[in-house]
């Protein structure tokens, strides 16, 4: 999909909590930037509160959760939950990793967007973001 913007789209990449496995969230950011995105990977070991001020900060379009961890429920939920808390609308609230079917469904229905499952294609991902933004921030 090609679109026009009137400025990059800003991603944040984050890795929640004890998991340390970030080759996937890397190889996202990458991904990301390479697509033409400006992306702010947060790095390892980060809080629901840390991920929700730096995408204040850093005035983000979306926020890009990598998780493997098995804790995808509590984490989607207490940032979606900042989020709302802090004001933090129209920002796309995605992610991926190993997460079921039926708690991607759960998660939607919390607001979250689209999750992604591993080996779905990068093409994907990028055209998600990018068509979520163009819709939806594209100012």
């Amino acid at each position: 999909m090609v679109t026009t913007f009137k400025r990059p789209i800003r991603v944040l990449v984050a890795k929640v909590g004890l998991d340390g496995h970030d080759r996937g969230a890397k190889v996202i950011a990458t991904t990301l930037r390479d697509a033409g995105m400006e992306v702010v990977y947060t790095g390892l070991r980060q809080s629901p509160e840390m991920v929700v001020n730096a995408a204040l900060q850093e005035d983000v379009d979306a926020i890009g959760i990598s998780i493997l961890s098995g804790a995808h429920m509590t984490v989607f939920t207490k940032i979606i939950n900042l989020m709302k808390e802090k004001g933090i609308e129209n920002v796309l609230l995605t992610g991926g990793g190993i997460i079921p079917e039926d708690d991607m469904q759960a998660l939607h229905k919390l607001g979250v967007g689209k999750l992604f499952a591993p080996g779905t294609s990068m093409n994907d991902i990028v055209a998600y973001i990018e068509q979520w933004t163009f819709e939806n921030r594209n100012y």
